[in-house]
Protein backbone atom coordinates (compact mmCIF):
# COMPACT_ATOMS: atom_id res chain seq x y z
CA UNK A 1 0.00 0.00 0.00
CA UNK A 2 1.22 3.73 -1.09
CA UNK A 3 1.19 6.48 1.22
CA UNK A 4 -1.54 8.44 -0.69
CA UNK A 5 -4.82 6.81 -0.42
CA UNK A 6 -6.34 5.37 -3.96
CA UNK A 7 -9.28 6.99 -2.75
CA UNK A 8 -9.51 9.73 -0.58
CA UNK A 9 -12.97 12.11 0.72
CA UNK A 10 -13.59 15.07 2.23
CA UNK A 11 -16.41 16.62 3.38
CA UNK A 12 -18.93 14.57 1.10
CA UNK A 13 -22.67 16.16 0.79
CA UNK A 14 -25.49 15.11 -0.46
CA UNK A 15 -29.16 15.86 0.38
CA UNK A 16 -32.61 15.03 -1.68
CA UNK A 17 -35.20 18.07 -1.14
CA UNK A 18 -34.95 18.32 2.85
CA UNK A 19 -33.53 14.75 3.98
CA UNK A 20 -30.12 15.12 4.34
CA UNK A 21 -28.16 11.53 3.46
CA UNK A 22 -24.57 12.40 3.23
CA UNK A 23 -23.20 15.20 5.89
CA UNK A 24 -19.69 15.85 5.62
CA UNK A 25 -18.36 12.23 5.28
CA UNK A 26 -14.63 12.20 5.22
CA UNK A 27 -13.10 8.47 4.16
CA UNK A 28 -9.56 7.33 3.19
CA UNK A 29 -8.85 3.76 1.01
CA UNK A 30 -5.51 2.91 0.69
CA UNK A 31 -3.83 1.31 -2.55
CA UNK A 32 -4.69 -1.91 -2.60
CA UNK A 33 -6.43 -2.46 0.41
CA UNK A 34 -10.18 -3.45 1.24
CA UNK A 35 -12.05 -0.92 3.20
CA UNK A 36 -15.87 -2.38 4.21
CA UNK A 37 -18.77 0.20 5.02
CA UNK A 38 -21.12 -0.97 6.88
CA UNK A 39 -24.46 0.59 8.20
CA UNK A 40 -28.62 0.01 7.81
CA UNK A 41 -30.61 0.43 5.87
CA UNK A 42 -30.91 3.89 4.38
CA UNK A 43 -28.50 5.07 6.13
CA UNK A 44 -26.56 6.42 2.88
CA UNK A 45 -24.08 3.73 1.84
CA UNK A 46 -25.80 3.04 -1.44
CA UNK A 47 -25.51 7.35 -2.42
CA UNK A 48 -21.50 7.29 -1.52
CA UNK A 49 -20.76 4.68 -3.67
CA UNK A 50 -22.89 6.09 -6.72
CA UNK A 51 -21.41 9.23 -5.94
CA UNK A 52 -17.91 7.73 -6.01
CA UNK A 53 -18.33 5.94 -9.63
CA UNK A 54 -20.28 9.07 -10.97
CA UNK A 55 -24.01 7.82 -11.10
CA UNK A 56 -24.70 10.66 -8.94
CA UNK A 57 -23.76 14.00 -8.47
CA UNK A 58 -22.79 15.19 -4.91
CA UNK A 59 -23.89 18.69 -3.54
CA UNK A 60 -20.44 19.25 -2.03
CA UNK A 61 -17.20 18.34 -1.34
CA UNK A 62 -14.04 15.87 -2.61
CA UNK A 63 -13.94 12.59 -4.22
CA UNK A 64 -10.23 12.19 -5.26
CA UNK A 65 -9.01 8.59 -6.97
CA UNK A 66 -5.52 8.78 -7.75
CA UNK A 67 -5.11 12.30 -6.29
CA UNK A 68 -7.51 13.86 -8.77
CA UNK A 69 -10.90 15.27 -7.82
CA UNK A 70 -13.58 13.99 -9.84
CA UNK A 71 -16.43 15.98 -8.59
CA UNK A 72 -17.36 17.70 -11.30
CA UNK A 73 -15.24 16.05 -14.19
CA UNK A 74 -16.53 16.74 -17.71
CA UNK A 75 -17.77 13.56 -19.32
CA UNK A 76 -14.63 13.05 -21.06
CA UNK A 77 -12.43 13.08 -18.22
CA UNK A 78 -14.82 10.74 -16.23
CA UNK A 79 -14.25 8.02 -18.38
CA UNK A 80 -10.89 7.62 -18.40
CA UNK A 81 -11.03 7.32 -14.71
CA UNK A 82 -14.06 5.21 -14.90
CA UNK A 83 -11.77 2.43 -16.69
CA UNK A 84 -9.72 1.61 -13.35
CA UNK A 85 -12.85 0.89 -11.73
CA UNK A 86 -15.10 -2.85 -11.69
CA UNK A 87 -18.32 -3.11 -10.09
CA UNK A 88 -20.14 -5.69 -9.07
CA UNK A 89 -23.93 -4.86 -8.46
CA UNK A 90 -26.25 -5.81 -5.97
CA UNK A 91 -28.45 -7.61 -8.31
CA UNK A 92 -25.70 -8.62 -10.66
CA UNK A 93 -27.58 -6.55 -13.56
CA UNK A 94 -26.95 -9.31 -15.90
CA UNK A 95 -28.15 -9.08 -19.62
CA UNK A 96 -30.53 -11.22 -20.26
CA UNK A 97 -30.53 -11.14 -23.86
CA UNK A 98 -26.60 -11.83 -23.38
CA UNK A 99 -24.81 -15.49 -23.05
CA UNK A 100 -23.01 -15.35 -19.91
CA UNK A 101 -19.74 -14.77 -21.75
CA UNK A 102 -20.92 -12.04 -23.11
CA UNK A 103 -21.90 -10.48 -19.82
CA UNK A 104 -18.26 -10.89 -18.83
CA UNK A 105 -16.70 -9.25 -21.82
CA UNK A 106 -19.29 -6.76 -21.85
CA UNK A 107 -17.11 -3.75 -20.70
CA UNK A 108 -13.96 -5.21 -22.61
CA UNK A 109 -15.87 -5.02 -25.94
CA UNK A 110 -17.66 -2.16 -25.10
CA UNK A 111 -15.43 0.18 -23.95
CA UNK A 112 -11.85 -1.54 -24.62
CA UNK A 113 -13.06 -2.76 -28.42
CA UNK A 114 -11.55 -6.02 -27.67
CA UNK A 115 -12.04 -7.80 -30.84
CA UNK A 116 -14.85 -10.85 -29.75
CA UNK A 117 -12.40 -13.85 -30.27
CA UNK A 118 -10.21 -12.27 -27.57
CA UNK A 119 -12.85 -11.19 -25.45
CA UNK A 120 -14.55 -14.81 -25.10
CA UNK A 121 -10.94 -15.83 -24.28
CA UNK A 122 -10.46 -13.66 -21.14
CA UNK A 123 -13.97 -14.23 -20.62
CA UNK A 124 -13.90 -18.02 -20.05
CA UNK A 125 -10.91 -17.37 -18.09
CA UNK A 126 -12.60 -15.15 -15.36
CA UNK A 127 -15.06 -17.81 -15.23
CA UNK A 128 -12.23 -20.21 -14.33
CA UNK A 129 -11.46 -17.84 -11.69
CA UNK A 130 -14.65 -17.64 -9.86
CA UNK A 131 -14.85 -21.68 -10.25
CA UNK A 132 -17.20 -21.94 -13.24
CA UNK A 133 -16.63 -24.23 -16.21
CA UNK A 134 -16.49 -23.23 -19.87
CA UNK A 135 -19.67 -24.74 -20.50
CA UNK A 136 -21.50 -22.14 -18.42
CA UNK A 137 -20.22 -19.53 -21.12
CA UNK A 138 -22.93 -20.24 -23.37
CA UNK A 139 -26.07 -20.24 -21.19
CA UNK A 140 -28.05 -17.26 -20.50
CA UNK A 141 -28.52 -15.69 -17.07
CA UNK A 142 -31.56 -17.43 -16.29
CA UNK A 143 -30.44 -20.58 -16.92
CA UNK A 144 -27.81 -20.34 -13.35
CA UNK A 145 -28.76 -20.09 -9.91
CA UNK A 146 -28.51 -17.27 -7.87
CA UNK A 147 -24.97 -18.36 -6.96
CA UNK A 148 -23.86 -18.60 -10.11
CA UNK A 149 -25.19 -15.83 -11.52
CA UNK A 150 -23.56 -13.20 -8.56
CA UNK A 151 -19.92 -15.65 -9.60
CA UNK A 152 -20.73 -14.48 -13.22
CA UNK A 153 -21.10 -10.78 -12.06
CA UNK A 154 -17.69 -11.18 -9.98
CA UNK A 155 -16.32 -12.12 -13.32
CA UNK A 156 -17.52 -9.33 -15.40
CA UNK A 157 -16.38 -6.94 -12.57
CA UNK A 158 -12.70 -8.54 -12.89
CA UNK A 159 -12.65 -9.28 -16.37
CA UNK A 160 -11.12 -5.60 -17.18
CA UNK A 161 -8.58 -6.32 -14.56
CA UNK A 162 -9.72 -3.00 -12.38
CA UNK A 163 -7.54 -1.01 -10.18
CA UNK A 164 -10.27 -0.04 -8.11
CA UNK A 165 -13.77 -2.63 -7.67
CA UNK A 166 -16.84 -1.75 -5.77
CA UNK A 167 -19.03 -4.46 -3.92
CA UNK A 168 -22.80 -3.53 -3.29
CA UNK A 169 -24.21 -5.68 -0.91
CA UNK A 170 -22.38 -8.59 -2.27
CA UNK A 171 -23.87 -11.56 -0.24
CA UNK A 172 -27.38 -9.82 -0.78
CA UNK A 173 -29.96 -12.70 -1.65
CA UNK A 174 -27.80 -15.44 -0.99
CA UNK A 175 -28.08 -18.32 1.87
CA UNK A 176 -25.10 -18.21 4.65
CA UNK A 177 -22.67 -20.74 2.69
CA UNK A 178 -22.99 -19.48 -0.71
CA UNK A 179 -22.36 -16.19 0.76
CA UNK A 180 -19.28 -17.59 1.87
CA UNK A 181 -18.23 -18.68 -0.81
CA UNK A 182 -18.90 -15.33 -2.64
CA UNK A 183 -16.51 -13.48 0.41
CA UNK A 184 -13.68 -15.82 -0.63
CA UNK A 185 -13.99 -15.26 -4.09
CA UNK A 186 -13.75 -12.34 -3.47
CA UNK A 187 -10.63 -12.18 -1.05
CA UNK A 188 -9.15 -14.02 -4.12
CA UNK A 189 -9.97 -12.12 -6.86
CA UNK A 190 -9.38 -8.87 -5.62
CA UNK A 191 -5.82 -9.89 -4.22
CA UNK A 192 -4.47 -11.55 -7.45
CA UNK A 193 -5.21 -8.51 -9.25
CA UNK A 194 -3.80 -6.42 -6.21
CA UNK A 195 -6.52 -4.22 -6.55
CA UNK A 196 -8.34 -2.19 -4.20
CA UNK A 197 -11.71 -2.99 -2.85
CA UNK A 198 -14.35 -0.75 -1.52
CA UNK A 199 -17.73 -2.38 -0.62
CA UNK A 200 -21.11 -2.02 1.20
CA UNK A 201 -22.68 -3.81 2.93
CA UNK A 202 -24.94 -4.52 6.29
CA UNK A 203 -23.41 -8.40 6.50
CA UNK A 204 -21.48 -8.46 9.56
CA UNK A 205 -20.15 -11.98 8.41
CA UNK A 206 -19.23 -10.28 4.87
CA UNK A 207 -17.57 -7.37 6.51
CA UNK A 208 -15.38 -9.82 8.66
CA UNK A 209 -14.41 -12.01 5.96
CA UNK A 210 -13.39 -9.58 3.01
CA UNK A 211 -12.38 -6.05 4.69
CA UNK A 212 -8.54 -5.06 5.86
CA UNK A 213 -10.77 -2.05 7.39
CA UNK A 214 -14.11 -1.09 8.49
CA UNK A 215 -15.50 2.18 8.48
CA UNK A 216 -19.23 2.79 9.90
CA UNK A 217 -21.79 5.47 8.23
CA UNK A 218 -24.28 6.80 10.41
CA UNK A 219 -26.41 9.90 9.71
CA UNK A 220 -24.85 11.17 6.85
CA UNK A 221 -20.76 10.50 8.32
CA UNK A 222 -18.15 8.01 8.89
CA UNK A 223 -18.76 7.83 12.97
CA UNK A 224 -16.03 5.28 13.64
CA UNK A 225 -13.34 3.63 11.15
CA UNK A 226 -10.50 0.85 12.08
CA UNK A 227 -9.36 -2.47 11.32
CA UNK A 228 -11.46 -5.47 10.91
CA UNK A 229 -9.33 -7.36 13.62
CA UNK A 230 -10.60 -4.11 16.29
CA UNK A 231 -14.33 -3.68 15.59
CA UNK A 232 -15.36 -5.54 18.32
CA UNK A 233 -13.39 -3.29 20.42
CA UNK A 234 -14.49 -0.26 19.28
CA UNK A 235 -15.51 1.84 22.38
CA UNK A 236 -18.27 3.07 19.75
CA UNK A 237 -22.02 2.38 21.22
CA UNK A 238 -23.66 2.61 17.77
CA UNK A 239 -20.81 0.20 16.01
CA UNK A 240 -21.25 -2.20 19.09
CA UNK A 241 -25.43 -2.65 18.52
CA UNK A 242 -25.15 -2.46 15.01
CA UNK A 243 -22.76 -5.52 14.72
CA UNK A 244 -24.71 -7.44 17.49
CA UNK A 245 -27.70 -6.76 16.00
CA UNK A 246 -29.12 -5.32 19.05
CA UNK A 247 -32.43 -3.63 19.02
CA UNK A 248 -31.74 -2.10 22.28
CA UNK A 249 -29.27 1.01 21.98
CA UNK A 250 -28.43 4.29 20.68
CA UNK A 251 -29.57 3.31 17.24
CA UNK A 252 -33.43 3.76 17.15
CA UNK A 253 -35.78 2.11 14.30
CA UNK A 254 -38.70 3.82 13.54
CA UNK A 255 -40.94 0.59 14.11
CA UNK A 256 -44.83 1.58 14.76
CA UNK A 257 -46.54 -0.17 17.57
CA UNK A 258 -50.02 -1.04 18.98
Amino acid sequence: MSDSPKIRIRDLRKSFGSKVVLDGLDLDVGDGESVVVIGGSGTGKSVLLKCIIGLMEPDSGIIEIDGENVVGLPRSERDAIMRKFGMLFQGGALFDSLPVWENVAFGLMAAKHVPRPEARKVAVDKLAQVGLNEEVSTLSPSELSGGMQKRVSLARAIATDPEIIFFDEPTTGLDPIMADVINDLIVKCTRELGATGLSITHDMASARKIADRVAMLYQGKIIWAGPVAEIDSSGNDYVDQFIHGRAEGPIQMAVRRG
